[in-house]
């Protein structure tokens, strides 16, 4: 069974969703505190928060919305977006996420993200492999490397980690379907990777589709807040 986790990125305090991380093309979708109550209403267990306002300023800034989720609701929140030092990390932490998801960090302070890992556990420590045109973008998605993804897995599964969320920049938030292609790629490569797909989710029948080609879960976002997809739709996937 895929593992469906539900995402909700956070700008200025409200639930946003950007359209290939074009911080120009934002929709707002109200309270992310009201919004996390929802998902767990419906059976939901899991929460990818990120904070776009972090990932942008390079530090985390959110870090009340988490608390509240946290208080508010049992989820098993992983957070990404500006968790550049131990003390961004203490921070994320200590408001209630259970996980981190590190990508820019892993790419330019690899040592860090390392031992934060060798510390922590990979477990708690995911790695953000998001990536456009095959390649490794950062900072919010605004700026692209050259390193190819399956080098930059490759890489760091040697090293210990176990759990990568992928994202597909240029999927990310058209609702025109996901790049199985490149998932399937990753699973052939690293098939003890915890992949979990994400960007382009645009119907039932692409989580079903990831499902089918053995991916271990999926993040959706936009589909959810534009009602492509329901709350109710998702509980075949609930165990």
């Amino acid at each position: 069974m895929i593992e469906v986790i539900p995402a909700i990125d956070v700008i200025g305090g409200k639930c946003v969703r950007l359209t290939k991380g074009d911080y120009s093309q934002k929709t707002e979708y109200g309270d992310p505190v009201e919004m996390a109550k929802r998902f767990q209403d419906y059976g939901l267990r899991r929460l990818h928060l990120v904070d776009l306002d972090g990932a942008r300023s390079g530090r985390v800034i959110n870090y009340n919305i988490i608390e509240k989720i946290a208080a508010k609701t049992s989820l098993i929140i992983d957070v990404g977006g500006g968790i550049k030092t131990d003390e961004d990390l203490h921070i994320v932490f200590e408001s209630g996420a259970v996980m981190v998801t590190g990508g820019s960090i892993a790419v330019k302070h690899p040592d860090i993200f390392e031992q934060w890992l060798k510390t922590y556990g990979n477990e708690k420590i995911i790695l953000g492999s998001d990536f456009k045109d095959g390649r490794i973008a950062v900072s919010g998605w605004e700026e692209e490397t050259s390193e190819e993804l399956i080098t930059f897995l490759k890489k760091w599964t040697v090293r210990g980690v176990s759990k990568t969320i992928c994202t597909d920049v240029q999927k990310d938030g058209l609702l025109e379907g996901t790049s199985e292609e490149v998932y399937k790629e990753i699973r052939k490569a690293f098939p003890e990777l915890y992949l979990v797909a994400s960007g382009g989710v645009s119907s039932i029948d692409d989580i079903v589709s990831l499902e089918s080609a053995g991916i271990p879960a999926v993040i959706i976002g936009k589909s959810i807040y534009e009602g492509n997809i329901s709350l109710k739709d998702l509980e075949q996937f609930i165990v």
